[in-house]
């Protein structure tokens, strides 16, 4: 049973999917009192976007972490990453014409960059561990 969630655990289909419903969750709530179907538009583009920027902040991350100084990269890539992901969201809701931007993409913000940070400290431990 352990072996079984361990695997689900390190699944990148379903971190996907979590992010997907969570995030995609949120969006279509934030934007629940406008006209459908926004709501539904906002949570689909939400969800999507959650959904990708969990790969493009693993390869970010990963990219940066290998080519930054000790000191640079461990604030570097969790800060470059989040700023990426702010800009992404911001465009893509501009461009699928979500109401709240701002309301609709904090707790997806908050979240990948809380698991940038994360994600970075475990790779910055690891190489100092073994240098």
């Amino acid at each position: 049973m352990t072996a079984v969630l361990r695997r689900l655990a390190s699944s990148a289909l379903l971190h996907f999917l979590l992010a997907f419903l969570a995030m995609g969750g949120w969006a279509f709530y934030a934007n629940r009192k406008y006209p459908m179907p926004q709501p539904l538009v906002s949570g689909l583009v939400q969800g999507m976007l959650s959904a990708l920027l969990i790969l493009f902040l693993k390869v970010t991350i990963d990219f940066l972490a290998r080519r930054l100084t000790a000191a640079a990269a461990f604030w570097a890539p969790p800060l470059i990453a989040c700023l990426a992901s702010a800009a992404i969201l911001v465009v893509l809701h501009t461009l699928g014409g979500t109401p709240k931007i701002a309301k609709t993409i904090a707790i997806p913000l908050v979240v990948s960059t809380s698991y940038a940070m994360a994600y970075n400290y475990s790779i910055y431990r690891r190489s100092r561990a073994n240098p």
